[in-house]
């Protein structure tokens, strides 16, 4: 959203006019008048110069510099507002020992020297540029941009430090205050994407009974040398198909319930230490599992992997499965026994917060294109980067919203979360000021 926040976007902002050096150097250098001083903040002088640099970055950005001399005041002191703003934190963070570095800002400032030279061709049209700006060199430039990002994080350890002290109390925000936000920045809004969301049933390709047994015997094969005094890593290092682990002695590190596929879960979490499982099949493949530490809610395991053997004759009776499964679906079949019965438990089933069809992989882009709810699509198919045979999904969109302009429901909680950031910032910021000299002498 562009609401002006007098979060870090805005209570941090009036950066150097650098981005401009973008746009070439035919520009003619800018003359300042006498340079006098503007407004002080304890002993920290502003002065006009440091206003001037903010107008010509904003204009830079396609602001909309006020003509009237009236409204130029007003526009002036606002911006001479925020740079007070920025010193007064500066203040606190000093008050409060707070310190930064160069080197803390260093790698942010090198990323932006390389942005910005990356603009232009040469390095020539890069020096113009420079001194069109009023930088004699490419190390001026640098030590303004350090010493801004130093401001910068001195400003956001401040509020940091505020927040923690107990001092940015949350305040409320009223439904007009959200309504009136929404129709200030309407017109400034994006477009609302297209979106949609769906269940879907994802079939892998599973192995021939004949390669599914052979796989089978080998891991048991396998698990005998290791019952009979084999060392699990050096078996590990040696079989596993788990590039992952397979170099680490089948490590897995510390898990918690739930993050691996149910059945390598329930095993895992049903061992005790140093017991080798029997064998455990997944839709990855045949598994020994061993528990080497445990504490509470997590396990420190270790496995071995061999991968099924399976080629695209498999993948295309995977196919054949997915239409048989969607046209069950469509004929009344209940999801949930299809799903039990056929998903792929590695993948997700339902997609249910909206999700921008621009978004989406482009096999779902296409299969979805021109489906609205209610809808069945599939099968196709979406590649298995794990071993490179493609799975095929069936889906039922449950909704497809049009694209177009934002409403006030879309937006409400981010506009909400936004005020309350605001009005929590400037009352403390009027209450630091309150506490430091300040002295605006527009």
């Amino acid at each position: 959203m562009n609401l002006r926040t007098l979060s870090r976007a805005a209570l941090l902002s009036a950066v150097v006019a650098l981005p401009a050096l973008g746009q070439g150097g035919g520009a003619a250098p800018r003359v300042y008048p006498v340079d006098r001083v503007i407004a002080v903040v304890g002993k920290k002088p502003i002065m006009w110069s440091e206003v001037q640099e903010v107008i010509n970055f904003q204009r830079q950005q396609g602001a909309k510099i006020p003509e009237d001399s009236a409204a130029f005041v007003g526009y002036a002191r606002s911006i001479i507002s925020d740079l007070v703003d920025q010193e007064v934190l500066i203040s606190t963070a000093k008050t409060y020992k707070i310190d930064v570095t160069d080197a803390e800002v260093l790698q942010q400032v090198d990323g932006e020297m390389k942005r910005i030279r990356d603009q232009f061709k040469t390095e020539q049209e890069y020096r113009d540029a420079l001194k069109t700006e009023g930088f004699g060199t490419v190390e001026e430039l640098r030590k303004v941009r350090l010493e801004r990002a130093k401001r910068d994080l001195f400003q956001q350890r401040a509020i940091d430090s505020l927040k923690a002290k107990g001092r940015m109390p949350s305040v409320a925000i009223s439904e007009a205050e959200i309504t009136e936000a929404f129709d200030k920045a309407k017109d400034r809004l994006p477009k609302r994407p297209a979106t949609v969301t769906f269940r879907q049933i994802i079939v892998s390709p599973k192995p021939t009974e004949a390669s599914r047994k052979a796989t089978l015997a080998k891991m048991d094969s396998l698990r005998n040398e290791i019952v009979h005094g084999a060392d699990f890593e050096v078996v590990a290092k040696r079989e596993s198909q788990d590039p992952g682990s397979r170099d680490l002695g089948g490590d897995l590190g510390w898990a918690r319930r739930g993050m691996m596929v149910p059945a390598f879960d329930q095993m895992m979490f049903a061992l005790n230490p140093n017991v080798v499982s029997p064998i455990v099949e997944t839709v990855f493949g045949a598994h020994i599992i061993r528990v080497d530490r445990v504490r509470p809610a997590e396990v420190k395991a270790r496995h071995i992997l061999l991968r099924w053997n399976m080629d695209s004759t498999d993948v295309a009776r995977a196919k054949l499965e997915a239409d048989t499964v969607l046209n069950a679906w469509k004929k009344g079949a209940s999801y949930d026994s299809l799903v039990t019965k056929h998903h792929d438990e590695a993948e997700l089933r339902l997609m249910a917060d909206p999700v921008p069809r621009d978004s989406l992989p482009p096999e779902y882009r296409e299969a979805l294109k021109d489906k609205q709810a209610g809808d069945f699509a599939g099968p196709f198919l979406i590649p298995n980067p794990q071993n490179g045979l493609s799975k095929a999904v069936v889906l039922q969109l449950t909704s497809a919203e049009p694209g177009g302009d934002l409403k006030l429901s879309d937006v409400r909680e981010r506009i909400r979360a936004q005020l309350v950031q605001e009005k929590t910032a400037r009352r403390i910021l009027d209450q630091l000021r309150k506490e430091t000299y300040v002295s605006i002498r527009m």
